[in-house]
Parts: C-alpha cells; sequence; structure tokens
C-alpha cells in the first residue's frame, strides 16, 4: 500500500516539514557525492550500537551524544529516502499545523532521538549502522493517530495484477502499519545475528511512533 494524500488540509503553510524534507534531501546529495568515502561517513555519523558502546568505554561521550541526531538525516538509497519523506510530506503538514514550527521542528528531532534509543536498546550488540528519518517520522505518525482520527489516507493498494486508489480510516491505515514493525521489531530480536531483519530499523520505528503518541498532547497548541 502506498499513501498518496490525506483528506485533512492544512491551515498554514508548512514551512517546518518543507525544511525537513530539502535538508534530508541535500544530506543525501552530499553522500551520493563522496563515492567510496561514503562508508567511513556512515560509519562515523550513523548510529552503530557497538560503536556506541565502544565510545562509551573509551568515555569519547561527544562520539556516543552525536551519532543519535545525525543518522536521523542519512538515508541509504533513493528508494530509503523518497519513502520517508513521502511520509513526512503526508502526514507532517498536518501535526505542524497543530503544534506550530517551533514545538513540531522539536519534537520532530526528540521522537527520532527516542527511535534510535530504543532501536540502540534492543539491539546493542549490532555493528550495523542505523540511518533513517523513519523514527523520527513514525513519531508524526503517532502523533497524527491521535490528532486526526476520522482522517483518511487516499492509497494506492494492489488489487491482484491491477492498481487501486481506495480512502483508508487512518487509524486503520496506520495502526496496521505500528502493528507491521512491532511484528518485525520481534522477529528481529529472535533472527540468530545481531542484523535487523532485512537491514530496517524496526525498534526505531516502534520507539519513534511510541514517543509521538506521548509526546503530542504535550507539544499541541490549544488554542
Amino acid at each position: 500500500m502506498i499513501p498518496i494524500r490525506d483528506t485533512i488540509p492544512s491551515k498554514r503553510f508548512p514551512f517546518v516539514t518543507i525544511l525537513l524534507i530539502v535538508a534530508n534531501a541535500l544530506v543525501f546529495m552530499f553522500e551520493l557525492s563522496l563515492g567510496e568515502r561514503l562508508g567511513n561517513f556512515i560509519s562515523a555519523f550513523g548510529m552503530s550500537p557497538a560503536q556506541v558502546r565502544i565510545d562509551a568505554a573509551q568515555h569519547s561521550y561527544f562520539w556516543v551524544v552525536v551519532p543519535f541526531f545525525t543518522s536521523v538525516f542519512l538515508h541509504g538509497g533513493w528508494l530509503h529516502l523518497l519513502g520517508n519523506m513521502l511520509y513526512l510530506w503526508i502526514f507532517g503538514d498536518n501535526v505542524e499545523d497543530k503544534m506550530g514550527h517551533g514545538r513540531f521542528a522539536f519534537f520532530y528531532i526528540l521522537c527520532g532521538l527516542a527511535g534510535s534509543v530504543l532501536q540502540f536498546s534492543m539491539n546493542s550488540s549490532s555493528t550495523i549502522p542505523t540511518i533513517g528519518a523513519s523514527g523520527a517520522i513514525a513519531g508524526v505518525l503517532g502523533s497524527y493517530f491521535l490528532l486526526f482520527p476520522k482522517a483518511k489516507v487516499v492509497t494506492l493498494v494492489p488489487i491482484f495484477f491491477f492498481f487501486t486508489f481506495i480512502e483508508i480510516p487512518a487509524v486503520l491505515f496506520l495502526g496496521f502499519w505500528f502493528l507491521m514493525q512491532f511484528f518485525y521489531g520481534t522477529l528481529a530480536l529472535d533472527a540468530q545475528t545481531s542484523a535487523d531483519v532485512g537491514g530496517v530499523a524496526w525498534w526505531a520505528h516502534v520507539g519513534g511512533f511510541a514517543s509521538g503518541v506521548i509526546l503530542v498532547f504535550p507539544f499541541r497548541k490549544y488554542k
């Protein structure tokens, strides 16, 4: 299922949402320019749980903290970037509408941090760097889940060999999305290796979504 748009128009210009999309795109362009140096860049600024533990043991606290933030703006490929930005574009403007620009920006970063922290906690021996805005965007989805219970998501759905557009209630679309992240995250815990199932940081998604649900009302503007 591919979301196309929601049915709730935003009342103000989504300045921060657009700024975040541009920032992620620019960072990705920079990644593409690195060529053979990209691997070292991802290792340094992605959140590798095993490396975080090493840095903590060596009292390199700067490099313990930094990857939890920088990893949120890194992506592993075009599909990774475009998929994340599509979700941010569809759901971010409405949440920004409810919170205001500054609150939304802070909320986004906190959800990304929460996702990275849970990913680290659930897979602390992994040597694979966690990258992507998925945790932060999952927080946006979690807040949207509570703020717009009557909204619908226009979704492109495959039916046999054809595609059709269906309006799905947002609570069902996002609820199903969260359950799938939790399911695959649980499978990752049972994996024989420390790598995530399919190379996806499922627990970052779970942590981001949960933090969005928890933080939405403290961050929402009541006017």
